[in-house]
């Protein structure tokens, strides 16, 4: 991973220090602005129309899992950034039950399109190594410039490999990661995570370095619009609201999210969560959204309804930074990014039900299998 430091903050930052994605960066206090949710009807979503007008994610309720994943085996896909493996966990017994090597730093576990395949995208070592959900077994790796990331259309066509330390968007064919279109993005610097628009047609992405966000075109795989969320902002992981009216924007600097509207992209508001927010995982029953605190050492759980954090719940001497929620609900799925292990969190009580001790350095890690009729990419953004 790329290192940063932010430069001085302004008149309204106190900065501390904290580590970033990547590196190293400063943190700071910010107030937060008050902004009152609207009912909005999302437009249809593609390839299918919406199972709910008014909510994005009304495929991936509890224990709602594709028959073609039903039977797949329940593992928790460790990537292990510092030591080039990835360890599979066992949710029921906490115990790793097989590890295997890959390519140079693995950044995240993600689901295919599709639901049949599990990529791991070793950045550094330009490859995807496949992995048979249904056994967790490894297959051959595919070379594949600078995966930093990877993401699907929400039409199936296209996977976009996030290039970041090339600063670009490689639109491949989600099969044969054949390339179709290098989209240069010069001007994000750590172009990192995304989500999409409700009806697809747009998707917006962090510069982590640059402390600003691209929107590009998906059909016409273009960049439309770039603008800064704010002075040293570190922009991290993006979800879109279930309703499709706003996108939230963790930032590990600010230690909040930022609100930005799915209609306008522009910036509407800001809740502060605690020091660097990093990951954000909607709950199964769309209520809440969970933002891992990562310098923090804890959870946020914010109300999807009213836009406030709700509840806190400590990790002590935590580093939580990505995961995913089970597939019933009630587990979330934590790396614990500094001390080497995963976590297993109650989500009815916050309380800790694990500490997994795991390779070196875990990042993206996924849970699967998990509801929704397909994937969008990254550790499973699912509709």
């Amino acid at each position: 991973m790329r290192s940063r430091l932010a430069g001085a903050a302004g008149a309204l930052l106190v900065a501390s220090s904290i580590a970033a994605c990547g590196g190293h960066a400063k943190r700071a206090a910010t107030s937060t602005v008050a902004t009152t949710p609207t009912k909005v009807a999302i437009l249809p979503q593609t390839p299918n129309s919406a199972l709910d007008p008014h909510n994005v994610y009304a495929a991936d309720a509890p224990g709602d899992v594709s028959p073609l994943i039903r039977h797949d085996r329940p593992l928790i896909y460790v990537p292990n950034s510092e030591g080039n493996t990835v360890d599979e966990v066992d949710p029921h017994t906490y115990k790793i039950v097989r590890e295997f090597a890959v390519g140079v730093l693995p950044q995240h576990v993600i689901p295919a399109y599709d639901l049949r395949t599990l990529y791991v995208a070793n950045d550094e070592g330009n490859s995807l190594t496949p992995i048979d959900p249904a056994t967790g077994i490894p297959r051959a790796p595919i070379p594949v410039t600078d995966p930093y990331n990877m993401y699907f259309t929400p039409d199936g066509r296209y996977a976009v490999v996030v290039e970041e330390r090339l600063r670009a968007l490689a639109f491949r064919n989600p099969k044969t990661m054949r390339l179709h279109h290098l989209l240069s993005v010069p001007q994000c610097a750590g172009v990192n995570h995304a989500d999409f628009t409700a009806d697809g047609r747009y998707m917006l992405l962090t510069c982590e370095f640059g402390g600003s966000m691209i929107v590009v075109d998906v059909p016409h795989e273009r960049v439309i619009k770039a603008f800064t969320l704010h002075p040293q902002a570190s922009p991290q992981d993006v979800k879109l609201a279930p309703d499709g009216s706003v996108f939230y924007v963790a930032d590990l600097v600010y230690g909040g999210v930022w609100v930005v509207s799915a209609k306008s992209f522009n910036v509407i508001g800001f809740v502060k969560t605690g020091a660097g927010a990093h990951g954000l995982y909607p709950s199964r029953d769309d209520r809440f959204l969970y933002i891992s605190d990562r310098s923090e050492g804890a959870v946020s759980v914010l109300s999807f309804a009213t836009r406030k954090v709700v509840k806190t719940w400590p990790i002590p001497g935590g580093s939580p930074d990505m995961g995913n929620v089970s597939a019933d609900g009630r587990v979330l799925w934590l790396s614990g990014r500094y001390d080497n292990q995963v976590y297993a969190i109650d989500t009815r009580t916050g309380k800790l039900l694990a500490r997994v001790p795991v390779g070196a350095g875990p990042h993206g890690v996924c849970v699967w299998p998990q509801p929704g009729r397909y994937s969008l990419g990254h550790t499973g953004i699912m509709r």
